[in-house]
């Protein structure tokens, strides 16, 4: 729990309660659960559904069973001598925050964003171990994505599509899904995070798919557009110009310039080939323990990225009617550079 520090803050104590950063924290999965850290000491408390599992899993921890929460936390705050205590202002719900000020007399909560602030820089620099898992999770999906290639016929429907990807991911070592499979094809690519549907894929369209596999708690996310077929001189300038500034983005953050620099490279390509408009979202976020985490590689994000960050560079162009290309890597920021942790084809793939 070294992360969380105590030293030169107004807090002495931290209470979370989210699965996400729990899990960070201690490494179990679980749906319920409550970590307690003081200036020197770790406490999961957890029902007993779990108890047996943390108990051989947790290290650095005490792991309680759960009885009489509210009661139990209090023991221990009372025990370290807390009079304020950090919680998750980002995560914990309106009623929970009651209940504990109710619960917690004589101890005042603080939800002022430092401790989450606090988490989201530390979970953002990812160790070698993180990174494996990173990897390891980006390598199911690339299989898969080797497979849905031979696997996509003309005729079949993008739902179809979407359930064979998800089928070979969790068939080939993902845990779970990091999130539901994008597979939009034609018209419905325009749309960035279209649902698949009934739609027949046919000769001249677009695929885009956009999917990721969990493994071992961590995340992969990539994104790729297929054609069908063949393909227009219009198709053809949209792909390489969005491969140019998926490009750009990525040289921007081996720079490790500011999320919103690594954006605006990206964003200058589109641009300036006259397709500014039809960009309609954010250049890349961070991954890890969730899909979606700090930093963003965004127009709002100021600061520099750092040796650590594992973001993705996914720049696109939709234009509404005719049809839409993504094509998305992820990217471990180093010391000196950058590695891409996606080792997939980015020419464009014609079917």
């Amino acid at each position: 729990m070294s992360d969380i520090k105590f030293e030169n803050t107004a807090c002495d104590a931290a209470l979370i309660v989210s699965p996400e950063n729990r899990f960070y924290y201690t490494g179990f999965e679980s749906s319920d659960g409550f970590l307690i850290v003081t200036a020197h000491d770790a406490f999961f408390i957890t029902d007993g559904r779990y108890i047996e599992a943390a108990q051989n899993t947790v290290k650095d921890c005490k792991v309680i069973l759960q009885e009489k929460s509210a009661e139990q936390i209090k023991n221990i705050l009372d025990g370290a001598g807390a009079k304020k205590v950090a919680v998750e202002s980002d995560r914990m719900t309106v009623s929970d925050y009651a209940m504990f000020a109710s619960a917690l007399d004589g101890i005042e909560l603080i939800a002022d964003g430092s401790l989450d602030c606090g988490i989201n820089e530390a979970r953002s620099v990812k160790s070698d171990d993180e990174v494996e898992k990173i990897v390891r999770a980006q390598r199911i999906a690339e299989e898969a994505f080797s497979h849905i290639r031979s696997f996509i016929r003309e005729g079949m429907t993008e739902k179809e599509i979407q359930l064979e990807l998800d089928y070979y991911m969790l068939r080939n070592g993902a845990d779970a899904l990091s999130f539901e499979t994008i597979a939009v094809s034609g018209a419905n690519g325009s749309m960035p995070h279209g649902v698949p549907g009934s739609k027949r894929v046919a000769k001249g369209d677009f695929i885009t798919l956009d999917f990721g596999a969990v493994y071992k708690g961590y995340h992969s996310d990539m994104t790729r557009t297929v054609a069908l077929g063949n393909v227009t001189a219009e198709q053809e300038k949209v792909y390489y110009t969005v491969a140019a500034a998926q490009n750009a983005a990525i040289e921007a953050i081996g720079r490790h310039v500011s999320g919103k620099e690594a954006d605006e490279a990206a964003r200058k390509v589109i641009e300036d080939a006259g397709y500014g408009e039809y960009f309609t979202h954010s250049t890349g976020h961070g991954v890890g323990v969730e899909i979606h985490e700090y930093p963003n590689v965004s127009r709002t994000n100021e600061k520099p990225l750092s040796a650590g960050n594992v973001v993705t560079a996914e720049p696109g162009i939709y234009i509404p009617g005719k049809f839409g290309v993504r094509i998305e890597d992820m990217i471990l920021v180093t010391e000196n550079g950058y590695r891409n942790l996606t080792q997939c084809p980015k020419e464009l793939i014609i079917l």
